[in-house]
Parts: C-alpha cells; sequence; structure tokens
C-alpha cells in the first residue's frame, strides 16, 4: 500500500485558501517529499505527517514556489530530532542553490545528501520504490518523476515443495533473491510466475505538453499533473510561460492510459478550479480537482 497526499494546490504564491504545490508519498514507514515550497511543513502538520520520516525530497526545479520553503522545512525536522541522513534529488546546480538557501539553517544534526540530475532521464532506487525522472519543458530546467512499487509473480508453494527447498528459504525467494541449500542454487523464477502489475504514481509540474512525458506517465495508476489554466483561451499564455491547459493534461492521462487524473498546480487566477469540475470530467472521465491535502491509498488487486 502506498499513501499518498497532495500537500497544497497552487502554483508562483500561497494564496490564503491554497498551499503551493507539494506532494507526499509514505510507502513502509518512509516519507517521500516532492517540492517544497513556502509553507509545506505547515501543511505536514495540518495532515498529521511527520517531518522526522521524511527520508528523500526531490525537487523538480528551483522556481521559488517549489524550494524556498526548504530551509524552514529542514529546521523542522531538526527539531523533531532527525539525525538520519536525508536525500535531496534535484536538478543540476542544487548544491550551489540548496547550499545558499539554508544560510540561514547553517547547522543540521543530520547529514544532507544531494543528487544533482545531468541527463534527460534518470533513474534512483529508494526505500523498495523506484523513481523515473524525465526533464519536461519550462523556463527552468525541470523534471517530472514517476513512483513505482514493482511487484514480483505470485509465489508457487507447489513448486517449491516439488524442487524440496525448506520452507525457511521460501521468504528470500518471495522478495527476489537467490539462495543456496547444499549444493543447489534456487533463484526466484523456479518459485515465482509472472511479475504483476505494480502501483505506480507520477508527477509532473511546469511544463508543455510532451511525448516523453507521456510515456513516462504510462500506466500510471495516479497522475498529478499541473492543469495551470482551465479555459481553453489560455492557450497563448500557457505557451509563453511554459504551463498547461486542462485540456492538455487531460491528452497527457488519456495517452498515457493513467487509470485517475488529479490536476495542481492552479492559477492564481484561478480563483474557483471547481467550477470546472465537469468540464474537467469531460475531457478525462476519471478526473479530480482536488483540495488541498487530498489523500488517497493505493493498493494492489487481489490477482
Amino acid at each position: 500500500m502506498i499513501d499518498v497526499c497532495l500537500l497544497g494546490t497552487g502554483g508562483t504564491m500561497p494564496l490564503p485558501e491554497r498551499a503551493l504545490t507539494a506532494l507526499a508519498i509514505r510507502y513502509n514507514g518512509s516519507t517521500f517529499l516532492v517540492d517544497c515550497g513556502e509553507g509545506t511543513q505547515v501543511q505536514l502538520r495540518k495532515k498529521g505527517l511527520s517531518m522526522h520520516d521524511i527520508d528523500v525530497i526531490f525537487i523538480t526545479h528551483f522556481h521559488a514556489d517549489h524550494i524556498v520553503g526548504l530551509p524552514g522545512l529542514l529546521l523542522s525536522m531538526a527539531k523533531c530530532d532527525r539525525t538520519a541522513p536525508v536525500s535531496i534529488v534535484a536538478p543540476k546546480g542544487a548544491s550551489f542553490v540548496i547550499r545558499s538557501l539554508c544560510v540561514t539553517a547553517p547547522v543540521m544534526p543530520f547529514d544532507i545528501n544531494i543528487t544533482e540530475m545531468h541527463e534527460k532521464q534518470e533513474s534512483f532506487f529508494f526505500n523498495g520504490i523506484n523513481v523515473s525522472a524525465q526533464q519536461a519543458d519550462h523556463s527552468a530546467t525541470c523534471y517530472a518523476y514517476s513512483f513505482e512499487l514493482k511487484r514480483s509473480g505470485k509465489f508457487d508453494p507447489v513448486r517449491a515443495r516439488e524442487l524440496n527447498i525448506d520452507v525457511k528459504l521460501w521468504k528470500q525467494l518471495q522478495r527476489g533473491e537467490s539462495v543456496i541449500s547444499g549444493d543447489q542454487t534456487f533463484t526466484p523464477d523456479m518459485v515465482l510466475g509472472k511479475p504483476r502489475k505494480g502501483l505506480k504514481i507520477t508527477y509532473c509540474t511546469d511544463t508543455r505538453p510532451t511525448e516523453d512525458i507521456v510515456l513516462l506517465a504510462e500506466s500510471s495508476d495516479l497522475l498529478i499533473c499541473e492543469g495551470m489554466y482551465a479555459e481553453d483561451d489560455k492557450l497563448k499564455m500557457a505557451i509563453d510561460k511554459k504551463h498547461m491547459l486542462f485540456s492538455e493534461a487531460a491528452g497527457i492521462a488519456g495517452k498515457s492510459c493513467s487509470a485517475e487524473l488529479w490536476l495542481t498546480h492552479f492559477s492564481p487566477s484561478l480563483s474557483d478550479p471547481y467550477q470546472y469540475e465537469e468540464y474537467a470530467k469531460s475531457l478525462f472521465k476519471n478526473t479530480v480537482i482536488p483540495h488541498d491535502l487530498e489523500s488517497t491509498e493505493l493498493m494492489f488487486n487481489n490477482v
């Protein structure tokens, strides 16, 4: 099971009723945070999420509404008695930008490990989750991310017994590990069926639509995608500012065969995005116009 919480849905500037876009993903006791606009730690507290458990922070790009909350968040984490290292993944130049921001928080009780991305596509593995990053099309170097929990094939106990594999070794094989018993080596493919569908979340903001992002989002259980502007007559503005319309986000959801679309990163000028809910659903049926702190649990199917 993966818990997902969209901490804020706003873009450009925070509003009294709308926090800046940030995403929390929880799995197996660990939290991943994507982006950290000002006030992100307040949203975490509102949701009851522990800042102590944030292990990795992914930054899409270095515009202020996505990163200036980082020093405050790190200070809050320090006050939660955090001592374990924190990893930050961000575009090239991250070390300079983050160290500069953190002059206001110069002493931390934990190490900050910064990974800079230099390629158009990058991949990582953290705490059981496969993370893919794809460079987007924005006015600054920006990345979209997908988070995938893979699922192995179903374990076949009958086959395991036929092979005389000790029951004590079954868990290792279920985890995908090979085991040695006496002079025999047993590999997972001997007792596991074909890999089953896992869980996948894609987060995409501050970009024009691209085919690369469609590929990144392919078969997502949840696609969280910016819809800066609702009306199609804002297309020229979206192009000029390198953002997306509701209809363009819906196009990505459809082309990628995503199961559900959450729109986010609403323009401050879009005072009531919820009035467009019927329109958004006409573009892509399984569309949600989320409120701040919108949450869901993604679970494996029983197959």
